[in-house]
Formats: structure tokens, sequence, C-alpha cells
């Protein structure tokens, strides 16, 4: 990463390029980078803000909804990834501490909630599904192998219920969305494809909520859980997300820009059913949207409203 910078800066010095990335200044295709090492790959966005990105959540920013023996159901702040990535796992602590992971604070936090801490081992968490770093909400983890095996089993066969709030582009309608996406669909991003046997069945539930001008708030309620499924299906239909950076720009063609002025990416899974991995109970859970969305919404009402359409195209 540093190298690239100092190519990209013409006249910074090595010294100046690792200051930028200690500052929170440097981001990697949405992510804050910190790593003078870090390596790039083709696909990859690189943005150097004028400001520090705000620090990443700490423990008590997560907050916890319900707490047994098998599983933990928590808050997630944005901000933080739910799980470490493959090509992190190497990395040594230290370094993990700049940019820890949800599923490594939870369990501190748990064992502060059961005064455990010092009586021992820390049991670790196990980690079902995820929710990408910017989106907020509902998430589940397993505290014992059998209640992972139930869990993802849930996931897999779809069986769980979730309910998302996201504000998008443009005038929204009532529609499922239905494709098979795939990890590459020509420019190195996930999205659909039309090629027969290829990729995953996706579909997801919208329906708008409130207009908000040139927006709308909408609910989205997938029934698949594809990776960025909804954003990828709402971009597809022209409506991409209010805070989007990776799918803002359509395969092929000339690049948009988001003009929203939103804090960060407006998704938030609002709510999540699922079955007790060992009573069977039903357990549902919801939040609200957090501060940051609230407030952007605020300010999304309180402005002029749009013309129409044409308005609408003007804001990419």
């Amino acid at each position: 990463m540093a190298a690239a910078l100092r190519e990209w800066l013409p006249g910074r010095s090595w010294a100046e390029v690792r200051k930028l990335l200690k500052a929170r200044r440097v981001m990697l295709s949405g992510n804050l980078c910190s790593d003078p090492a870090r390596r790039l790959k083709l696909q990859d966005v690189v943005k150097v803000l004028p400001q520090p990105m705000a620090p990443p959540p700490s423990e008590k920013d997560v907050r916890i909804l319900y707490l047994d023996s098998q599983v933990v159901v928590i808050e997630k702040p944005s901000g933080v990834t739910s799980t470490r990535h493959s090509e992190e796992a190497h990395w040594p602590a230290r370094r993990k501490q700049i940019q820890p992971t949800l599923d490594e604070m939870l369990p501190a936090i748990i064992a502060r909630r059961e005064k455990q801490r010092g009586k021992g081992k820390i049991r670790s968490v196990r980690a079902v599904h995820r929710l990408d770093r910017e989106t907020s909400g509902v998430m589940v983890f397993a505290r014992t192998p059998a209640a992972e095996k139930h869990l993802a089993q849930q996931f897999r066969k779809h069986t769980t219920q979730r309910r998302y709030l996201a504000i998008a582009h443009g005038s929204v309608k009532m529609q499922t969305l239905q494709s098979r996406l795939v990890r590459d669909r020509g420019d190195g991003r996930r999205g659909s494809t039309k090629l027969p046997n290829t990729g995953k069945h996706s579909i997801t539930h919208v329906k708008p909520l409130e207009r908000l001008g040139q927006y709308t708030l909408v609910e989205c309620r997938p029934e698949t859980g594809r990776t960025h499924q909804i954003r990828i299906h709402l971009a597809e239909a022209g409506h991409p997300l209010c805070g989007e950076r990776i799918y803002i720009q359509p395969l092929f063609q000339p690049p948009r820009k988001d003009l929203s002025g939103a804090p960060r990416l407006a998704l938030h899974a609002a709510a999540l059913t699922f079955e007790h991995p060992k009573t069977g109970d039903a357990m549902h859970y919801e939040t609200p949207l957090p501060t940051d969305l609230r407030e952007f919404l605020t300010r999304l009402k309180a402005e002029p409203k749009g013309t129409g359409e044409d308005s609408v195209d003007r804001k990419f």
C-alpha cells in the first residue's frame, strides 16, 4: 500500500505516506487501511480522505440483547468487521488489536457480563452469519459447537427471518428481486449473471416505507443470504444504497457519484428471528435505526423535494 501511495502522490516521502495510513486517512475498497505492507489487488479502490476516519467501535459500543450458554445476540455497531478475513488470520495479536473484529471483541464483553474475567480461559464465540463492516444491526453468535451447527443449518436452509432497513436512491417500488449471484461479474466485483447453471439463486423482497424526495426508505427481506445481496440487487435495479461505494458503478458503464451525503452505507439489520438451538423456541429481536442513520433520515426529510425522476438521475 505504501509503495502504491508514493507512486500516486508524487513528492510524498515514505514518512508522509506512513503518516497518512497511521492517521486513518486511507480507505481500501470502502474499508480503513492502516497497513503499509498491505498488497493491492487489481479491483481494489484506494481513496485518500481529507480528514481522518472516526476510530473503530470499541467493546462499549457493542450491546448484548440476549445471552445464555448457547447463543449471544448482539446489536452490531457500524465500523467493525464481523469476523477476520482469511488473509488476515495469520496476523500477530498486536496487529489484530489495532482493528479488532466483532468475534474477537465478544468473548471479553461476555466475560464481563457474566463476571468471569480473570477466572480462567475465556470461551470464544462462533460466527454463523455476517454483516458488512458498515452495516449495523442484529447478529447472533454461537457459544458451543452444537449451537454453531444448528444455527448454521438454519441460515443455510434459509429458515431464519431477517428484516433490513435501507435508504436507496430514487423512487423504489414494491418488488421481488431475483438473480443468480457470482463472485465476479466481469470487473472483479460481485454481481448477477444470466448464464445458466452459474452462480447462486438469490431472492430479495423490497417494500418502500417512505419517499424522501430523491430517495426512499425501504424494507428488505432477503429469502437467501448471499454476500452483499441487498446491495447488489438494489443497485442493479437502479437504486443503489446511499453511501454505497462498491456497487454505485454499473458494469461497463460510466462512473456515478453518490451525492446523498450519507454518513456511511445506509443499511441496518433491523430484525432477526431464529430457532434456539437447544430449546427450539422462536427467538425474535429488533433494533431501531442507529443515531447516524436517524440523523441522516431527518436531514433528507427536511430537504426540498425533488421534481421527479430527472432530479433522481442527477443525484448520481
